[in-house]
């Protein structure tokens, strides 16, 4: 049986995928999920209770795996000490997942941003806790003519350490997952996908600075656009159960979590599928003004 997408009705992207044991795909039933995620740019897989090593072997079908811990293909996202005790708030990953409550795409504060994100759900919160997803080529689609100027030749650079700081949690360079301390990258705030050809909104959180503007103008525009974009039709609300996996393409789509209990465990198993140098490698700031680089076309 191949599987069953069934496209969202209330939104411009993103689709239910049925009739599917993750663990087991036949070929036939691997074409309609790589099309599908292409055409949808996230999928829902309902009730499918993948362990790790069943959910690593289901992202690398999309490509390399990005290393986000050493040892490791898969880390859980989770709001609770190995011991059981929960996080308190000036505990780093604390700030970490209170920083994920923005909008943001993975990894465009790293030299090579993410092709795709994997989540899937093993403790909940009693409520709270959602995963939104933001579709961005709608939100281009959706630029005015003035907007689309305005921006159409801009750059923003993306750094982690920023987009905390933004939220009063400043963080001693080189301490977490990031490039700040060695350049932050300069991306495009309009990117063509590689594969699709759409024309995207590549923005978020860990978007901080613009070359040629006042750091107060470019955030002003930079939060003007996520205000803008992430409304409506444009964004998906994952109510998780236990068991569920959802899959995003991060070259076009935003992604956030929301908040939730902190008293109360939330365990999230993440993967995350590296980016495609031709395609997601940025200059960072000591690249850009030692060597003049600008963006490709290929990332524009």
């Amino acid at each position: 049986m191949k599987p069953t997408v069934s496209p969202f009705t209330d939104t411009t992207f993103g689709a239910v995928v049925t009739d599917v044991d993750l663990n087991t795909i036949e070929p036939a039933a691997w074409a309609v999920i790589e099309r599908a995620f292409l055409e949808h740019a996230a999928l829902v897989f309902p009730g499918q209770f993948l362990g790790e090593a069943a959910q690593v072997a289901f992202g690398k079908r999309f490509g390399e795996l990005e290393v986000l811990r050493e040892n490791t293909d898969a880390v859980q996202i989770s709001n609770k000490n190995p011991d059981g005790t929960f996080l308190g708030a000036e505990d780093l990953r604390f700030k970490t997942l209170r920083g994920n409550e923005g909008w943001h795409m993975d990894s465009t504060y790293m030299p090579l941003a993410a092709k795709a994100g994997l989540l899937s759900a093993i403790e909940l919160p009693s409520s709270g806790g959602e995963t939104e997803l933001a579709d961005m080529r709608a939100a281009y689609d959706a630029l005015d003519e003035v907007t689309l100027k305005r921006i159409s030749e801009l750059s923003a650079y993306h750094s982690l350490y920023a987009s905390q700081a933004k939220l009063g949690y400043a963080i001693e360079t080189g301490a977490a997952y990031g490039y700040h301390d060695k350049g932050a990258p300069l991306r495009p705030l309009i990117k063509t996908h590689p594969v699709t050809g759409c024309k995207v909104l590549y923005i978020g959180r860990h978007a901080y600075r613009i070359p040629g503007m006042s750091d107060k103008d470019a955030q002003a525009l930079l939060d003007d656009l996520i205000e803008r974009s992430c409304q409506g039709p444009r964004v998906y609300t994952h109510k998780w159960k236990v068991g569920d996996l959802i899959i995003w393409d991060n070259r076009c789509v935003l992604h956030r979590a929301r908040p939730y209990d902190v008293a109360e465990p939330r365990i999230l198993q993440a993967t995350r599928i590296a980016g495609d140098p031709e395609t997601e490698l940025a200059p960072t700031g000591r690249d850009e003004r030692a060597s003049g680089f600008r963006p490709s076309a290929s990332n524009r």
